[in-house]
């Protein structure tokens, strides 16, 4: 008898592990979209334009992302870290960037290498990188 109460606490105690697993997985479902709107010549240099989507369940109150601009010949052209300061869950912001001495036709692509600062409650530090999702509006293709 006491063999049964055992299993059947044990039993019931894998399946709370396992439920409270599934509902973090689901804490973190949803995706973090980052668009490549525009390239402009600006009097600095090159503004781009990004459309950020926070589809996450929790709100990013800073995040920062580490780009990679590749010219024609696929050569790296500057590397360059972003701040797209906080992203509300569940909205939508545009953010643009002025970057100096850099010529919008030399940039061909972009790459999301990283994302060094990725912050909220309840965030964890890889959470941006891996609900990343790149998409370009322009003829600059942005890859993370």
């Amino acid at each position: 008898m006491k063999f049964v109460r055992l299993l059947s606490l044990a039993i019931l105690a894998a399946s709370c592990s396992a439920a409270a697993a599934l509902a973090q997985d689901a804490g973190t479902s949803g995706n973090l979209s980052i668009e490549i709107n525009d390239l402009a010549p600006s009097e600095k240099g090159c503004k781009l334009t990004f459309v950020a989507a926070n589809e996450l369940p929790q709100a990013l109150s800073k995040v920062s992302f580490e780009f990679v601009l590749f010219d024609e010949k696929g050569l790296v052209e500057r590397m360059a870290v972003l701040d797209f300061r906080d992203l509300p869950a569940g909205k939508t912001k545009v953010r643009q960037f002025d970057l100096p001495g850099t010529k919008c036709e030399a940039v061909k692509s972009l790459l999301i290498n990283d994302a060094p600062v990725c912050a909220g409650d309840g965030v964890a530090k890889d959470a941006c990188m891996k609900a990343l999702k790149t998409g370009s509006k322009s003829a600059v293709e942005l890859k993370g």
